[in-house]
């Protein structure tokens, strides 16, 4: 609707305010109106009755009559001395029903006896009493009728309100047509500016160029074009992270099956009987380890998202003597011992492969980190459950984390916590945990260990998950 626009409510604001400037004019209006109505009776009653007083002679009833007709009014009583002379009379044709001492009044009792005689519409008779003027006397007292001043007043109202009229709504023009070119055109400018860059936020051609004379306006034009500047950058900048992205991803894909070859042959290496060999075997293949793993988390985090968790019942212990198995390798010495802290039955729900994901690389994560110490350590899993949902706690004696590592933890190819790390680890474990609605934290990293905290809520709100239902339940 057009009123709930901005020039449309400025109208319907400028159309009571015009209302209330009538009225703050007329009321006034109408009351000096009045008092100079019921004056002016006064003083031509004054001259017809100091005209008669000159003369000792009676005058003619006629003249009397037109004289009283001349002033307006039905009688004239003038007080010079301590005398109460009747001057002029008439007949009255009813009782005088109300009583007004011009000499007493007040601003407010002006205008509530103006709004009294305008909405009477009685034709009545009043007594009116006021102060002779160049001392003509004490008090000079007429009687009149309501009804002609009650005409004139309407009259009077009329004109007012007409003139008045005229230079309101020229004001409310001037005014309306002034703030629609100060205030509407440049904010219509402004989402024109905005609609226009959101069809095309990466051309800067579109970027708005402060042009608004009004200081506010202004400073919001300079704010939107230097967040629309600083948008364009970025999105500049991943545009051409996500081209970098494409073609590391290429290079991981064929660097991959490339390393997987000299794995196998780095395999036929380890039974050599050169003891040069052997020693350099191990090694070798661990680099190759290493570089293939890279590139394999290369590929898995260049997906456009990981899948919505496929929720299903299934028992904790289970999956934590799954993710202990992995680690632990029969025939090598270790100085890792594992311990697991939680009831037998804890069963929990969520997707059973994406959190055996984020339990081995949590643990994978301790291990590497005691066994670059040299010293013996100790990984412990726990769990439990409460009434907002279930948590999975895992804590080592390692060294703790780097501050390098605390700063950018979850943040990809930069929260490495050992060197030739890629750091995506934690940054796919946190964004598999925030699928399920839930939150993984680093609770504590000093030199006494380091413990993270999964939780997963009882209660799923999480657009695309699925339930397979109790197939994994014991």
């Amino acid at each position: 609707m057009a009123l709930n626009t901005l020039s449309g409510r400025f109208l319907i604001l400028t159309t009571v305010f015009v209302v209330i400037a009538e009225a703050l004019i007329l009321l006034p209006g109408l009351a000096n109106f009045r008092e100079d109505y019921l004056l002016t009776r006064l003083e031509r009653a004054q001259i017809a009755s100091l005209a008669l007083l000159t003369t000792d002679t009676t005058i003619a009833p006629d003249l009397e009559k037109e004289l009283l007709a001349n002033a307006g009014v039905f009688n004239v009583v003038l007080r010079r001395d301590a005398v109460r002379q009747l001057v002029l009379s008439s007949p009255i044709p009813s009782q005088v029903t109300e009583t007004y001492d011009l000499r007493h009044s007040t601003e407010w009792t002006r205008i509530r006896d103006a709004v009294h005689a305008l909405f009477d519409s009685d034709n009545k008779v009043i007594r009116v009493l006021g102060q002779p003027v160049k001392k003509g006397g004490i008090v000079i007292e007429v009687t009149l009728a309501t009804e002609p001043m009650r005409i004139a007043m309407v009259e009077y109202g009329l004109r007012l309100l007409s003139i008045s009229a005229v230079f309101s709504v020229i004001t409310a023009v001037l005014l309306f047509l002034l703030v629609r070119q100060l205030m509407v055109v440049p904010i219509k400018r402004l989402v024109a500016h905005m609609s226009a860059y959101s069809e095309a936020p990466e051309d800067a051609r579109r970027i708005i160029t402060p042009e608004a004379s009004v200081e506010e306006l202004r400073v919001a034009e300079e704010a939107l074009a230097s967040m629309q500047t600083q948008l364009t950058a970025s999105l500049r900048q991943k545009e051409r992270l996500a081209q970098l992205g494409q073609a590391v991803a290429k290079i991981s894909h064929d660097l991959r099956n490339i390393l997987t070859t000299a794995q196998l042959f780095a395999d036929r290496m380890e039974s050599s009987d050169d003891p040069a060999v052997q020693r350099a075997a191990p090694k070798l293949m661990g680099s190759i380890g290493r570089a293939i793993n890279l590139c394999e988390t290369t590929l898995a985090f260049g997906k456009a998202k990981e899948p919505p968790p496929a929720l299903s019942r299934f028992m904790l212990n289970e999956l934590t003597q799954e993710v202990i198995e992995n680690e632990e390798h029969p025939g090598e010495e270790t100085t890792v011992d594992f311990v697991t802290d939680m009831p037998p039955n804890l069963v929990i729900r969520g997707d059973r492969e994406q959190l055996y994901r984020v339990l081995n690389n949590l643990v994978r994560n301790a291990r590497q980190a005691i066994e670059a110490t040299g010293r013996p350590g100790t990984i412990e899993i726990g769990g439990g459950e409460n009434r907002e949902g279930w948590w999975i706690r895992v804590q080592d004696t390692g060294p703790g984390l780097p501050e390098r590592a605390r700063e950018h933890l979850f943040q990809p190819f930069t929260g490495g916590t050992r060197a030739g790390g890629t750091g995506l680890g934690l940054a796919i474990a946190a964004e598999l945990i925030r699928g399920h609605g839930g939150r993984l934290d680093l609770v504590r990293t000093d030199e006494t260990g380091t413990e993270f905290r999964i939780f997963l809520p009882s209660e799923l709100c999480v657009e695309g998950v699925t339930e397979k239902g109790n197939g994994g339940e014991a």
